[in-house]
């Protein structure tokens, strides 16, 4: 693997080429025709998984974002993170074909870099296309640590030109596509194209030499807050990505100038091509090589895995409790239910019951005292958790916010709602500034959709015709004079502060916070013999002490017991846990009377 003659970073087309000519036994006298391949890896994706995560070269892969992508240059190796909101299906493409008597492949590419002519000698293989954006809500601390290369950062305005004029002398033939939705194809996808002309797709070149073009005078129309990616999918079954997912996408960048021109509104073939809405100086493209899916520790800046020891746990936990507790305004009992609704998780699904979550009502607040502890608390969980939003329930917000998912055939597209969020989110909802008024249809959608997120964990995508169900993890958190009725929480808790402190934690303090919420809440959990028949014997006495506890409030505990747990790091219940989940409920209840 040693000391390849090319640079996978600023020239992986280079390596793409090469692994191709290997494989196929190029100059050998017999080589393998490349439809031998049917579009899958031949290789060449062991060498940048070699330079990625043998040689520690991912840390150098440059980091695609509104502020890196003014200078990153296309056809070099970057990678982007981000949520998979929309699949737009699948496109064909021909993937190799012969130049003269050589085989050439355009893997990773969406043009030729040669002459394909009316050549028949082409392989047509099939990628898919991803839709991605930023993960909402994602937190700034969250940000991957990029080593710059500070030759990638050079001005490359100049070569720019002299290369779009050379390529005005060319008179070469780009590379056909056929993009397909894999549902609806336009015409104009229906078909290899034969009039010489680039598909809607973004031009790619060996980046070898320097004629590679600069993104700082190319992607001049991006949101300069949330930059999306067109990523296109090789080599992956369909079951390895899916929509919500949040990945990490290693790829070439791509950009084809003669594409970031807006099609022609009235040509009716285009406006049916999902694409023709996605420019590529508005949304770049990216050819994966590798994708891996991120979990809460993959955003955590720590250098070093620790294990979860039941000692180090303890010293986390009291710290992370103090800390809390200043933020609640010394309230010890919403400090309790606050770091227990921080670690909840939906671990498994019976029937239409989401066993783990624990929503928390904190009530008692009014628009004063939310403008003061809900924005503290707000900004803390920013501090701590890696995706989280906040959402003021108004009656306008209400009659007016698109909540749910919505297909837009028009487009081809999946238009994004508020509650389309990846697994392990966190949302808050203020819901004190809510005042009497009429709900309109949209309102009582909205309030329906809402509750429908506390009570299953499901949300409602809108595909006009029907509407599908997708399953969510999503931790919500509700501020509320009274307890909410148009969200009920599974714990509603009387908020009580005392005093007003604040203070501000150090950076190892934060980082040990985040270690650990993201590692206990995957600890798995049971429940010994003897242990059992207590809390079955606890269960069954105060079913006779009050008879208007129901199966709720007993799985309730028990979700109650199972974090309690794993608060201190530890998998089974103890006798000193349970006790601790029945006086916080006995001191819960006592509130509320």
């Amino acid at each position: 693997m040693g000391g390849p003659p090319f640079d996978c970073i600023t020239n992986p087309l280079g390596a793409v080429r090469l692994t191709f000519e290997k494989a196929i036994g190029l100059g050998s006298g017999s080589e393998t025709h490349p439809s031998a391949f049917d579009g899958k890896d031949w290789g060449g994706l062991d060498l940048f998984r070699h330079f990625l995560f043998h040689e520690s070269g991912l840390s150098q892969v440059p980091i695609l974002n509104p502020k890196t992508i003014r200078w990153i240059r296309p056809n070099t190796l970057v990678r982007y993170r981000g949520m998979i909101q929309d699949m737009l299906g699948n496109e064909f493409y021909v993937g190799a074909y012969k130049d003269g008597n050589l085989w050439r492949t355009n893997k990773f590419m969406d043009v030729s870099q040669y002459p394909m002519g009316s050549s028949p000698d082409m392989c047509l293989w099939e990628r898919r296309l991803l839709y991605c954006v930023p993960v909402p809500g994602q937190s700034p601390w969250t940000e991957p640590l990029c080593e710059l290369d500070p030759n990638l950062g050079m001005d490359w305005s100049s070569q720019t030109r002299e290369k779009r004029h050379r390529m005005d002398d060319e008179d070469a033939d780009p590379m056909d596509l056929v993009p397909d939705d894999g549902i609806k194809s336009s015409p104009i996808s229906k078909k290899m194209r034969e009039d010489g002309l680039p598909s809607p797709e973004p031009e790619c070149r060996d980046s070898k030499t320097t004629d590679s073009s600069s993104s700082m005078s190319l992607f001049q129309n991006f949101d300069k807050d949330n930059l999306p990616c067109l990523v296109k999918i090789y080599d992956s079954p369909e079951s390895e990505l899916k929509l919500n997912e949040v990945f990490e996408f290693i790829g070439v960048l791509t950009f084809d100038s003669e594409l970031a021109v807006e099609k022609d509104e009235n040509d009716e073939l285009s406006n049916d091509d999902p694409l023709v809405h996605l420019p590529p100086n508005k949304v770049p493209r990216l050819h994966c090589l590798i994708h891996r899916k991120l979990s809460a520790h993959d955003f955590l800046q720590c250098s070093s895995i620790m294990e979860p020891k039941p000692h180090l746990v303890k010293e986390i936990r009291e710290a992370l409790f103090r800390h809390l507790t200043a933020v609640l305004g010394n309230d010890e009992l919403a400090t309790h239910f606050m770091l227990l609704h921080l670690l909840s998780k939906v671990h498994a699904r019976v029937d239409a019951v989401a066993v783990g979550k624990l929503s928390l009502n904190l009530i008692g607040l009014s628009k004063e005292n939310v403008s003061v502890f809900g924005t503290r608390l707000s900004q803390a969980l920013k501090n701590l958790l890696p995706f989280t939003r906040c959402i003021p329930l108004t009656l306008e917000y209400l009659n007016t916010a698109s909540l749910a998912p919505k297909k837009d055939y028009q487009a081809n597209r999946l238009i994004p709602g508020v509650l389309q969020l990846p697994e392990g989110s966190h949302l808050m909802v203020d819901e004190t500034q809510l005042e009497s008024g009429s709900l309109s249809s949209i309102g009582i959608e909205n309030t329906r959709l809402l509750k429908n997120l506390m009570d299953f964990q499901k949300v409602e995508y809108d595909f006009q015709y029907y509407k599908m169900e997708m399953a969510a993890d999503v931790q919500l958190l509700i501020f509320s004079e009274g307890k909410s009725n148009i969200i009920p929480a599974d714990v509603v808790v009387p908020f009580q502060p005392s005093l007003e402190s604040s203070e501000i934690p150090v950076a190892e303090a934060l980082e040990a916070w985040r270690w650990y919420l993201a590692t206990l809440r995957s600890l798995p959990h049971s429940i010994g013999p003897e242990m059992q028949k207590v809390v079955e014997d606890d269960l069954v006495a105060a079913r006779q002490a009050d008879r208007s506890l129901g199966s709720q409030d007993f799985s309730r505990w028990l979700t109650m017991a199972r974090l309690v747990s794993s608060s201190f790091g530890e998998t089974s219940l103890s006798l000193e846990h349970w006790l601790l989940v029945k006086e916080l409920e006995r001191l819960r209840r006592e509130r509320l009377k």
